[in-house]
């Protein structure tokens, strides 16, 4: 992937406003493997323009045709899969057989999903005397992490595409050649001028300047909640909608009955994948405290495994602010059985995949989003004592429960203050909601629901 030295705007490669340059970093080796520009507020308002000229037009589109354009950009996405995972590679540093399953794979999955539902959504209906109408909000105006580059930009305008809205995308700092190259992909797609339009640049710049923009009828963010709550104010004080994926602190309840060894397993391999920066990551084992030792020894095992076989951080700033929440784990008094704060290797921004055990609920390392390979033990006495553990955070984005009767787990499940819960290793579904209780966010994407956050309705009365 060769980088722009321009922004996607109005269906081609324009030259930013201004001279500024965001390095982009490989984090394996701390290279700078390519530069792009970072564009500012009038970069920002040449997009917003262009989207909303482009409105009319691409709102007016059959569903059909909207569908088709969708789902040739899923073929384009799929012709250039092995690109697109090189791409996420050099720029997250994520192992390549992962880029190319999740990275790669995942999007396209998405991406497939809406072509079919802008075919099949019923974007009319009646209801008694009145017939209503599901409408684009309007222009869009993403804001996207780096953890998740391509999933998070496809989750946002494939629906957005299928609504009949437009966008401006402003994607995370860390991994803009990931977002050119999908507005390349939305190029070849044949996804008319000004539908789509890309600016890289910074959060508070570019990102701020699309949050508040007069001409954005919807901000859809995904990010940290500190982030995610000043993006909602500015949005609020517009009247404009908003969208907020953010935070998790999800808790892997494991109750007796389950089978403990999978269920340590797979728990620790939720956590180490994508090297732990994974918002939905179980980081917080939940185990009954007859099986807590027993759990603490598969745990660190399985930790063990991984070794030299996850990826770095993404940036310095993450890699010493995951050193620092293991160091802080110990200061407070757990106990490291697997990994520790000492870098694996001389360069890079690796960190070794790290288990705590003797984790109280109230520890900083239980309470907070580390963002990396950590997992934290946590005993509970019964079901009442392990509902209060799972539910006693700020967040409430996702979680898993298992038990050896589906029934059980179901039954936990119902009672966890989160919005997705994996029952005995669940897969993953690209139609189903996904978003967060409480803290976590405003919203949901993905399917049909994920759909429904870019359409406003309109009904009239016979």
């Amino acid at each position: 992937m060769k980088a722009h030295d321009g922004m996607y705007i109005d269906g081609a490669w324009r030259p930013a406003a201004g001279r500024d340059t965001i390095a982009v970093v490989n984090p394996a080796d701390e290279q700078v493997i390519a530069e792009v520009p970072a564009g500012g507020a009038e970069d920002v308002d040449a997009a917003v323009r262009a989207a909303r000229a482009a409105l009319p037009a691409w709102a007016a589109t059959a569903p059909a045709e909207r569908a088709a354009r969708i789902a040739a950009l899923r073929d384009v996405l799929v012709a250039r899969k092995d690109e697109i995972a090189e791409t996420v590679t050099a720029e997250l540093g994520a192992p390549l057989p992962f880029s190319q399953a999740v990275h790669a794979g995942v999007p396209i999955l998405v991406a497939g999903s809406y072509a079919e539902l802008a075919a099949s959504y019923a974007f009319e209906e009646k209801v008694g005397n009145s017939t209503v109408y599901a409408e684009p909000v309007g222009v869009v105006g993403a804001i996207t992490p780096w953890n998740y580059p391509l999933h998070q930009i496809v989750a946002k305008v494939a629906p957005a595409l299928a609504a009949g809205c437009t966008i401006v995308l402003k994607p995370a700092e860390d991994t803009p050649l990931t977002a050119q190259l999908f507005a390349e992909a939305v190029h070849e797609a044949g996804v008319p001028a000004g539908v789509f339009n890309l600016v890289t640049g910074l959060g508070p710049v570019a990102g701020q300047a699309l949050a508040e923009h007069e001409g954005v009828d919807l901000v859809s963010f995904t990010g940290s909640t500190a982030v995610g709550r000043k993006t909602g104010a500015t949005a609020g004080a517009a009247v404009k909608r908003v969208a907020l994926e953010l935070g998790g602190k999800s808790a892997n309840v494991i109750l007796p009955s389950a089978d403990l060894a999978k269920a340590v397993g797979v728990g620790v391999a939720n956590v180490m994948g994508n090297s732990g920066q994974t918002c939905s990551a179980w980081t917080r084992m939940l185990v009954h405290t007859s099986q807590y030792d027993e759990a603490v020894a598969l745990a660190a095992e399985a930790a063990a495994k991984y070794g030299d076989r996850i990826g770095p951080l993404v940036n310095a700033k993450q890699h010493a602010r995951v050193r620092g929440y293991i160091e802080k784990g110990v200061a407070q008094g757990a106990r490291l059985v697997a990994g520790g704060p000492e870098a694996p290797r001389e360069q890079g921004y690796f960190v070794s995949p790290t288990v705590f055990a003797d984790v109280t609920p109230e520890m900083t390392i239980a309470q907070e989003e580390i963002f990396g390979p950590v997992v934290s033990l946590i005993r509970y006495e019964d079901e009442d004592d392990a509902l209060r553990i799972a539910n006693g955070t700020v967040y409430g984005l996702a979680g898993a429960v298992w038990a050896g009767d589906e029934a059980e787990a179901v039954a936990f499940a119902r009672r966890m203050d989160t919005g997705q819960v994996d029952i005995n290793g669940g897969r993953f579904n690209p139609l189903a909601p996904f978003g967060g209780y409480k803290q976590s966010g405003v919203g949901r994407e993905l399917g049909s629901h994920g759909l429904a956050e870019y359409l406003q309705t309109k009904s009239l009365q016979f």
